[in-house]
C-alpha cells in the first residue's frame, strides 16, 4: 500500500507517489461516476492499482494498494 496524490488537470488525471518520485496518468478507471470514483485503475506505465471507491473530490490524497506490474 502506499500514499497516492491524485489531481485532475484538463483532460487527465495524475496519480503521483512521492516516496518513488514516480507521476503517471490514469489511462482507464472502473467507477468514473462522480459519487463512485475509484475501483482499479490503469497507469500510463502499465502498473494496475485500487483505489477505494468514493467521491470524486480531487485533488487528494489516497492510501492505495498496487495489484499488477
Amino acid at each position: 500500500m502506499a500514499k497516492v496524490m491524485l489531481r485532475e488537470s484538463a483532460d487527465e488525471i495524475f496519480f503521483y507517489i512521492a516516496k518513488k518520485d514516480m507521476e503517471e496518468t490514469i489511462e482507464s478507471i472502473e467507477f468514473s461516476d462522480d459519487d463512485k470514483w475509484g475501483g482499479e485503475v490503469e497507469l500510463s506505465n502499465g502498473e494496475t492499482w485500487f483505489i477505494e471507491p468514493g467521491p470524486k473530490n480531487l485533488p487528494k490524497e489516497a492510501v492505495c494498494k498496487k495489484i499488477a506490474d
